[in-house]
């Protein structure tokens, strides 16, 4: 479906703009005071679907509903880039030197070269490689359930219900503890199950192969690294942190590379001949419906070419106003389709974007080959890193449009906008915060903790191992390209053990789910049994999408709170 009438619409635009305004200035906050960052696609999905149908007296299209929720989740994520990555800078002492100009330049040349690549990859990621995308797949289950009700919408929203309650007294009230067996004292190890159940959810919609890859890389960082390689002598503590880090970081960018090498370039010409595929159509469909003149063709072929290079140009022309340089410049620019990729298959993957990860591989990459100041170096993570996040956004987006059936330019336009409108907020919100708290608010000691600002304050010295990350590059393409899932096998060494055990925890509630219905289906006959195995898998999805919409809206609607309440504490 490639025409936008009826998706993209005036009433659509402005709802989405209005909720993209505060859901993005919620999100900076959020960031910053938490170290945390829920996905708001299906709480967006939801308050879309309902002004949509109280506007248009109970009747709404999803299309509609789908694109509108695009236009208002787009801030979200590129709030998170900014928050995840420029308050380092103010923690080295260098707030005088980057301002409200620098930051727009930053969210804007992240927003730019995010939309340009998540064009272009849409197909591989959406169509060819079928990914999971957890995120984008509940997105797309609640506006159906939504909008046809029934016995899958009780189920949905009961467990959305459920799932949102349990937040609420573990975020707003502290009843229930966001961490389990934290009392464990593992020197070395973030032991403990995080209290989510979006993380359940996750570890469910994944699938068990992905995650037993991910749990393992895990359990090889953690308990093999940095516990048994410390308990043999061969480094401390410390020194193994660094090694997993660095091993982590470089398995994700080799397989990033991976898939440019694999998936992306021997498809690039293709790509760029495609005009439905092109950058400024949002990689929609076949050529089957474009006009058949060749001269008409023609004409579209130079139109989104020209527009794609003139995009390019104003990204690479904002790098140069950061002080970047040329060579910096063109790094970042290259290295952004490596890390768009890897993000796009993460959150395919695992509904998981570490966005601040990617920007600090390129940081790295850029301190490597130049001696680009640190201040500038901040401003790398920060296109880079919002981007990802945008990138992560998109392509949800997209897979829930592939499932429901909305016009990708129709997304992509919606998400344009929105990206937009949220980098402005974004900036806004950062400018006003810094300004009222002052930068030294902004640590692990300060008011808002900024925990991922603070991981790239500290690694802008440098990579803690180079031989690891150079053993993690090398393993993670070869794996990749071998047929292995080294993106997970990554995402488990890097990220703290918990987040990686409570998923793994999910997927053995999956294990469990699937053998429990295979025992109910085995004495029915083989028809029976074909219908109930397909109920009972649209149960388990439907259920799992609203535990994790569940808990991603009251995330949102918690950092709303925090915004109004914690802004005059």
């Amino acid at each position: 479906m490639d025409s936008v009438k009826g998706q993209l619409t005036l009433r659509g635009i402005l709802i989405g703009c209005v909720g993209c305004i505060i859901i993005t200035a919620a999100s900076v906050y959020t960031a910053l005071k938490m170290g945390a960052l829920p996905w708001p696609i299906v709480f967006a999905a939801i308050i879309s679907l309902f002004f949509l149908k109280a506007l248009g007296h109970g009747k709404a299209s999803l299309n509609e509903a789908n694109v509108t929720h695009t236009v208002m989740s787009a801030g979200a994520m590129v709030a998170g880039g900014l928050a995840f990555t420029i308050p380092g800078i103010w923690m080295l002492g260098f707030a005088d030197q980057v301002g409200w100009f620098e930051m727009l330049a930053v969210a804007l040349s992240g927003v730019i070269l995010g939309l340009i690549c998540t064009a272009a990859l849409r197909r591989h990621f959406i169509e060819d490689a079928d990914l999971e995308y957890p995120i984008g797949e509940a997105a797309a289950q609640t506006l159906i359930a939504g909008n046809a009700g029934g016995k899958m919408g009780l189920k949905l929203f009961g467990s959305m219900g459920l799932a949102g309650l349990y937040t609420a007294l573990r975020d707003f009230f502290g009843v229930i503890p966001a961490m389990l067996l934290s009392n464990v004292s593992i020197p070395g190890v973030a032991f403990g199950i995080y209290n989510s159940p979006m993380l359940l959810a996750v570890g469910f919609l994944v699938g068990t192969g992905a995650v037993v890859v991910w749990f393992g890389g895990a359990l090889f960082a953690n308990f093999g690294i940095i516990v048994g390689g410390s308990a043999a002598g061969f480094w401390d503590i410390a020194s193994a942190q660094g090694i997993v880090s660095s091993l982590g970081m470089g398995v994700m960018m080799g397989a990033g590379l991976g898939v440019i090498f694999k998936n992306i370039l021997p498809k690039a010409v293709k790509m760029l001949k495609d005009t439905k595929g092109s950058i400024m159509l949002g990689a929609a469909a076949d050529t089957d419906d474009l006009p058949a003149s060749g001269g008409a063709r023609r004409r579209m072929r130079i139109s989104a070419g020209l527009a794609a290079c003139g995009v390019a140009a104003v990204a690479l022309l904002i790098c140069f106003g950061l002080q970047l340089g040329p060579i910096p410049a063109l790094i970042v620019v290259a290295l952004t389709w490596v890390a768009t990729a890897m993000s796009a298959q993460s959150v395919g993957q695992t509904g998981i974007d570490p966005m601040e990860i990617f920007g600090l591989i390129v940081l790295l990459a850029v301190a490597a080959v130049s001696n680009v100041p640190q201040v500038q170096l901040f401003f790398v993570a920060g296109i880079v890193a919002v981007a990802c996040g945008l990138a992560g956004d998109v392509m949800n987006d997209f897979h829930a449009g592939h499932v429901i059936g909305t016009s990708p330019k129709a997304q992509w336009v919606g998400q344009a906008i929105g990206a937009v409108l949220g980098a402005v907020v974004a900036v806004a919100v950062m400018a006003v915060l810094v300004g009222a708290y002052g930068p030294e608010s902004f640590g692990p000691q300060g008011s808002f903790v900024a925990a991922q600002a603070s991981v790239v304050a500290t690694m802008v010295s440098g990579i803690p191992s180079v031989p690891a990350f150079a053993i993690g590059l090398a393993a993670g393409l070869g794996l990749y390209l071998l047929g292995f899932p080294s993106m997970m096998l990554g995402l488990g060494i890097y990220l703290p053990f918990y987040l990686s055990f409570s998923a793994f925890l999910g997927a053995m509630v999956k294990v469990v789910y699937d053998l429990v219905c295979k025992r109910r289906r085995a004495k029915l006959s083989p028809e029976e049994a074909a219908a109930k195995e397909k109920a009972q898998t649209e149960t388990g999805l439907v259920v799992s999408s609203g535990v994790l919409g569940g808990e991603s809206i009251i995330g949102v609607l918690v950092a709303f709170a925090a915004v109004f309440m914690g802004m005059g504490a």
